[in-house]
């Protein structure tokens, strides 16, 4: 699943669509997330003559601000791919959701598996909408330091891995993020998050920032679907240290990288860099 350097990857390559003016609004017919119909006449009708102007990221959703009060909320799912397109370009199958755009331009929603959201938000109530109302703070906002960590960590029993994946401590953060920054910090994902000290606090939030950071600089982690608005993978895959690298050496001590499961979700790791 797409996470925030995914999402802030096509948000930003997303640009060139400011200040277009919608034409039209289609859509496929079928549903989506939690098989919901898109409501498209409530889209369209809110939507159609007035123009984005705003682009936004809450955590792994997409906000497209559209005229006073409008916003359009989009979450890629697990095979998601939001792109701004010419009008005359061959339409992907799978494609639920078009947004006709002036200078004969549009932003197409397609999503084989149908996990991801298209939904119509107020703006400034974009809290009040259940994906977005028990949310905490962006991983990528300075208040994510050590002691905010720390903090959050030591009402927690759960594992660390599960600790960096739960939303409401850091949003943005998924499975692949969370595998690399633990590893980065020399972490063991297993290790209970109420165990953590102050100083491995430090250690762990300017580990999430980096790998964050260095993924946004990568364009973003292609491994199967992901693509940004342009229809460009990203090319972060070539740089993992640890995740999907089971059995190779890690880049630190050469020890094999294992492979585990917590909570159902794959983790990697070095037995030997990250035993604390």
């Amino acid at each position: 699943m797409p996470e925030l350097p995914e999402v802030e990857t096509v948000r930003r390559t997303l640009a060139p669509a400011m200040n277009a003016k919608i034409t039209a609004v289609r859509s496929s017919g079928k549903p989506l997330h939690m098989r919901r119909p898109v409501p498209i006449v409530a889209i369209r009708e809110a939507l159609v003559g007035h123009r984005i102007v705003g682009l936004r990221r809450i955590g792994k959703y997409l906000l497209v601000d559209i005229g006073r009060d409008s916003a359009l909320l989009v979450h890629l799912g697990m095979s998601g791919r939001f792109r701004l397109v010419n009008a005359r370009a061959e339409e992907a199958p799978h494609t639920h959701v078009v947004l006709a755009l002036d200078r004969g331009r549009e932003l197409r929603f397609s999503d084989p598996r149908r996990f991801g959201q298209v939904e119509l938000v107020r703006r400034g109530q974009e809290r009040e909408h259940p994906a977005l109302a028990d949310i905490g703070p962006d991983a990528l906002e300075d208040e994510i330091t050590g002691g905010y960590l720390f903090e959050q960590a030591r009402r927690r029993k759960v594992s660390l891995k599960s600790f960096l994946l739960d939303q409401s401590v850091l949003a943005g953060v998924g499975n692949i993020y969370a595998s690399e920054a633990l590893w980065r910090a020399k972490l063991r994902p297993a290790r209970r998050a109420n165990r953590l000290d102050a100083a491995s606090a430090n250690t762990l939030a300017a580990a999430v920032r980096r790998v964050l950071d260095d993924s946004l600089t990568h364009g973003g982690t292609s491994l199967k679907d992901f693509v940004d608005a342009d229809g460009n993978e990203g090319e972060n895959a070539d740089y993992l240290q640890v995740y999907d690298r089971a059995g190779e050496p890690c880049p630190r001590c050469r020890t094999k990288i294992r492979r585990s499961v917590i909570q159902g979700r794959a983790t990697y790791a070095c037995p030997t860099c990250q035993s604390r």
